[in-house]
């Protein structure tokens, strides 16, 4: 509790973080291009720094929240960059989602100067930063999750030790591939009540109330592997039952979608793919369509 943090980029996602931390015990210093985006924190009692070096001259904690693995770079290795001044044994993190290789070869580059490096992207948007509710996945070793869990603490509700470097990036891909897929898995969600005549902006109120009750997609991650699901096993009913409810709705969907002439290709992939994903394997309802 008593490392003092730093934090570089106060934009969308780190203003937010970097408000939360004004409550950390062991002090907070901020760093941004923008002298008026730190004012803010200077009138509530954070230290703040013109560079990145100069942060890293009073902190032993520095976290990262600049758009893309360019920035990430520049304000580490760059010209008064973190490793200029940073001392043995400082903690970076980055949460910004960068190339899990970057990510790698930053930890190489931030080893040979003693200071450790994880990989801290992070998921909840800047409402979750503002209620202290984001999601943090941690790719470093065990002493350096250990010295980002309290701070981190202070602006997330769940971080999770994916394992080395590289990790906790990895885990976001695999979380954003879900999010952005089903965004588009909404568009044809979409079409295909605008083509039957319904109102849209009401299916979008349906679509938030259930899965807030539900948990949507994530209702389903529960297994510890994705390996086909042996006979006798505790989840093969139940992923059975998914598996058989899914299938009959997306052919459902899809003959309507047919007398309508709205293309659906997730709908198709969906339907192929469902059941063999849940570990189950095809059910009844892809036969039947496949039956002349």
């Amino acid at each position: 509790m008593t490392d003092r943090v730093g934090f570089i980029g106060l934009g969308n996602m780190g203003a937010p973080m970097a408000e939360r931390l004004l409550a950390w015990q062991g002090g907070l210093t901020v760093s941004d291009m923008r002298a008026d985006a730190m004012r803010p924190y200077a009138d509530s009692g954070a230290a703040t720094a013109l560079s990145a070096a100069q942060l890293a001259e009073q902190c032993q904690v520095i976290s990262i929240a600049v758009v893309n693995d360019e920035q990430v770079r520049s304000v580490l290795s760059g010209p008064d960059g973190v490793l200029e001044t940073a001392k043995p044994g400082t903690v970076v993190a980055v949460h910004s989602t960068i190339s899990d290789r970057t990510a790698e070869e930053l930890a190489t580059e931030c080893a040979a100067h003693s200071v450790e490096f994880v990989d801290a992207p992070i998921s909840g948007g800047a409402a979750g930063a503002a209620s202290g509710r984001l999601a943090v996945m941690v790719g470093g070793s065990e002493a350096a999750f250990q010295r980002v869990r309290a701070p981190f603490g202070t602006f997330a509700d769940l971080i999770v030790h994916a394992g080395p470097v590289g990790a906790g990036t990895r885990m976001k891909l695999a979380r954003n591939l879900l999010h952005f897929i089903a965004f588009t898995a909404t568009t044809e969600a979409q079409r295909l009540a605008e083509a039957s005549g319904l109102n849209i902006t009401e299916l979008g109120k349906v679509v938030r109330h259930s899965d807030a009750v539900t948990g949507g997609p994530g209702a389903i991650m529960l297994r510890d592997s994705t390996a086909s699901i042996e006979p006798g096993d505790f989840w093969l009913p139940i992923l059975r039952h998914v598996r058989d409810l899914g299938e009959k709705d997306l052919a459902l969907a899809l003959d309507l979608a047919g007398r309508l002439d709205v293309p659906l290709p997730l709908a198709e992939l969906a339907l192929e793919h469902l059941g063999p994903g849940l570990g189950v394997g095809q059910g009844p309802a892809v036969a039947e369509r496949r039956t002349p």
